[in-house]
């Protein structure tokens, strides 16, 4: 299955950079294919693809999968030889799960409300997936402080996804720039995958040739 064709979906001001990166660690050829907001983010076309009418998504095969946390995972599984996922019976397996889930849930929910200017309310913070925003931050820092990656010495694809959010989180001021995040942000965006999607996504998008 690794090797039917890859198709990824996505726009360079969006999650879509969370997947850039993912894939350029997978090393796997993929064709690229950047959408619009408003326009062919909405047609017919891709909301086939995901109903929901935004990006990332990628389609492996006859496989689409879409939401970024579900993507990294899938091409860490679908890759073995990257070895970007822990095997199925290693005992790291529950912490990959365990971090690379709570970025998609505590991490992007609290860092959201807090760009929203949304603070949840004493005494109903039980009423919140994440409780509240002090409490990720002090679970974040201490997921960042064990070693230089998640699992250690172990790089995986969940560094992939709650780095990417540490990273944009500390550039827009929802996530607080703290030593131990700068110090695990300063060591992912220099992996070579990390700096080639950058380098991808930040070039100007071709223009559609002039018609006569």
């Amino acid at each position: 299955m690794n090797d039917a064709a890859l198709t990824f979906y996505t726009n360079p001001q969006s999650r879509g950079r969370i997947v850039r990166w993912m894939l350029e660690e997978v090393g796997a050829p993929y064709d690229t294919v950047v959408l619009d907001y408003g326009t062919t983010m909405k047609a017919p076309a891709y909301l086939a693809i995901n109903p929901m009418g935004k990006v990332p998504a990628i389609r492996h095969g006859d496989t689409v999968i879409t939401e970024g946390a579900a993507i990294c995972a899938y091409l860490a599984d679908a890759f073995p030889q990257a070895g970007l996922a822990p095997a199925p019976a290693s005992r790291l397996r529950g912490p990959y799960y365990r971090w690379l889930f709570f970025a998609a849930g505590p991490v992007e929910a609290a860092a959201s409300n807090k760009a929203l200017g949304f603070v949840v309310p004493p005494g109903r913070e039980r009423m919140m997936g994440y409780g509240s925003y002090a409490e990720v931050m002090h679970a974040l820092e201490g997921a960042v402080s064990q070693g230089d990656y998640l699992l250690g010495s172990h790089f995986t694809a969940a560094d992939v996804y709650l780095g990417s959010h540490l990273g944009f989180g500390m550039q827009f001021g929802t996530i607080e720039k703290r030593p131990a995040f700068e110090a695990y942000w300063a060591r992912l965006a220099a992996r070579p995958a990390a700096v080639r999607a950058r380098a991808m996504d930040d070039a100007p998008t071709p223009k559609p040739p002039a018609t006569a």
